[in-house]
């Protein structure tokens, strides 16, 4: 395992995942019921997806690195857009949408919280950067490493925090940031890809 790779794959997915539905979601779903049972079934849904988003990377590592390098930077600058320009408003209201859908009941909290973040990260912005990253550095599970860390911290901030977190640093705060870490690491993929 390369600790750089995972270094910089943690990096680049913490800041794009706390602004996402899915953290709204388990922000939500924190504050109405139990927080272990929820980040441990968001925890889970995470993990899935980490494995088949590296796996994918992995996959990608065959290509051609230049073509790789292309691809990886306009993945890269389509993030920052989302995160730059994509209204807060209709983030909060798409993980508030889905945290209602959860069952009162605490003894499914844990499953119920695994099919709504499972369903919901499907072409998610960190699920594409993990894959694109795994493809980048050659070394999928590093990046799965660093990934799914940074997916787990952000569910464990959501359902620690709760809604406290928000009266702290506004989620438009911590967009914005990601989306300047996602220009610049586009920018870095962009000039790799140029040189060959």
């Amino acid at each position: 395992m390369h600790l750089g790779a995972a270094a910089a794959t943690f990096i680049v997915i913490f800041p794009a995942e706390l602004p996402d539905k899915t953290l709204v979601a388990t922000l939500i779903m924190g504050t109405r019921y139990r927080p272990a049972a929820v980040w441990a079934g968001a925890a889970s849904a995470f993990a899935v997806h980490v494995a088949i988003a590296a796996s994918a990377g992995g996959l990608f590592a065959l290509l051609p690195r230049r073509l790789v390098q292309a691809v990886v930077a306009v993945v890269l600058g389509i993030g920052a857009a989302i995160l730059l320009f994509r209204s807060e408003a209709s983030e909060e209201e798409e993980g508030e949408e889905l945290a209602e859908r959860a069952p009162p009941s605490n003894r499914r909290v844990a499953a119920s919280a695994f099919a709504l973040i499972f369903a919901a990260e499907w072409g998610d912005i960190s699920q594409v950067l993990t894959a694109n990253l795994a493809a980048r550095y050659h070394d999928p599970v590093s990046v799965a490493v660093g990934s799914l860390v940074a997916l787990w911290l952000a569910a464990g901030v959501a359902v620690l925090a709760g809604r406290s977190l928000v009266r702290v640093v506004p989620l438009e705060l911590v967009r914005r940031v990601a989306g300047a870490v996602l220009v610049v690491f586009a920018v870095l993929s962009a000039a790799e890809a140029i040189r060959g």
